[in-house]
């Protein structure tokens, strides 16, 4: 990829133009003509970009730089160089997502798909994670359950063995035990099943509720929200169609902002960019608050909520869908750490009772070794 941004980026900036990283640095052309990333302290312009995929989606000339920057990251740790200081909180939350303690698979007679929430959203609102998981098994009765952490984090920054070690202990256990499909709540999440998950099929929970959802009473018409789609999903056609069509069919007015779908635009938590660089982190945010225009935001990732929320008003759809009242009153339950992680450790023990599983385990100790190691 270094090679062909090198011969076709035409540097036109229609990718320097609605990116904070870019526009610091340069075009992909230039980067790649002007740095060595043989040297140890160059590679690390990489974990600057927030890997959210705009670039790519918008590129004249078909280039992905995003997946050029992501490469060097992975060089970066193949290199020895890498330093996770700076990545401590989000690797010791991600260590602890895939230990003994906070995992928990249960799958009932029958089952062949399983609800995958994620981390976050069981840890910020675990009673909305409980009415989701109630509604889908009123279509799916075998329902299962897992909570566990994909490993995102270590994939995003390069750190590529213990990323494919951890998830492919996970992929291999669901396939062994005869899941064929995945419902996820988390885009980054899907994201993950859908690149390797290999002989899974990955859906959003959107889009079964959408399909699910018809004779809802409009009780909100005239409320007016935008959307934000998170990166992750910028391609995912049916989901986008999903949340807008459940935001309608309860009769709220959607005013779309200028970054959607496509070509929607980090929330500014991509990449982790903030643990090196925080006021590129900020201006992502910023951008988003300013096309909001006013509006309330509503996102289907539970990070993108809490992260805009702090510049803009931001609520997770599955809060608008169980909690409406609340939400549009401003008051919204989410927890914060570190009620969250009691938060996960109640809604295993709860769910337990819930799935009423034929088969459950918890991740083995040495699963989390794995990610200890490096």
């Amino acid at each position: 990829m270094l090679q062909k941004i090198k011969e076709s980026c035409t540097e036109c900036g229609a990718c320097r133009k609605y990116c904070a990283f870019l526009s610091r640095y340069g075009t992909p052309k230039r980067i790649a003509d002007h740095l060595d990333f043989s040297l140890s302290h160059h590679p690390s312009i990489a974990h600057e970009c927030s890997l959210c995929g705009l670039c790519s989606a918008i590129c004249p000339e078909d280039l992905d730089p995003a997946s050029l920057f992501l490469g060097i990251r992975r060089r970066f740790v193949e290199d020895g160089h890498f330093d996770n200081t700076p990545y401590r909180a989000i690797l010791g939350y991600e260590k602890r997502g895939v230990s003994p303690l906070f995992s928990w698979y249960g799958l009932p007679e029958g089952c062949d798909t399983v609800f995958f929430p994620g981390c976050t959203l069981p840890g910020t609102r675990p009673a909305v994670t409980i009415k989701l998981y109630r509604e889908l098994k009123q279509t799916i009765p075998a329902l299962g359950f897992v909570l566990d952490c994909c490993t995102k984090p270590s994939n995003d920054l390069g750190r590529t063995d213990p990323f494919h070690a951890v998830f492919g202990e996970m992929h291999q256990y669901l396939i062994e035990h005869g899941i064929r499909t995945v419902l996820t709540a988390c885009p980054n999440c899907t994201k993950i099943f859908r690149l390797y998950g290999h002989g899974l099929a990955v859906r959003t929970v959107y889009e079964i509720l959408h399909d699910i959802a018809n004779a809802i009473p409009a009780h909100f018409t005239g409320t007016a929200l935008t959307i934000h789609d998170p990166c992750a999903l910028r391609a995912d056609l049916n989901t986008h169609s999903a949340i807008r069509g459940l935001l309608a069919k309860r009769g709220y007015t959607v005013t779309e902002m200028k970054h959607r779908g496509k070509n929607t635009l980090c929330c500014g938590e991509g990449g982790m960019v903030s643990a090196v660089n925080p006021e590129l982190a900020q201006a992502w945010a910023s951008t988003r608050c300013r096309e909001a225009g006013g509006h309330k935001i509503v996102t289907y990732c539970a990070g993108c909520a809490d992260n805009l929320n702090r510049v803009v008003p931001t609520v997770h759809i599955a809060d608008l869908l169980y909690h409406p009242e609340a939400v549009l009153n401003g008051n919204p339950r989410v927890a914060r750490a570190p009620l969250t992680y009691l938060n996960r450790l109640l809604l295993k023990r709860r769910m337990n009772r819930e799935v009423n599983p034929a088969v459950q385990r918890m991740r083995p100790l040495k699963v989390g070794k794995v990610l200890r190691a490096f």
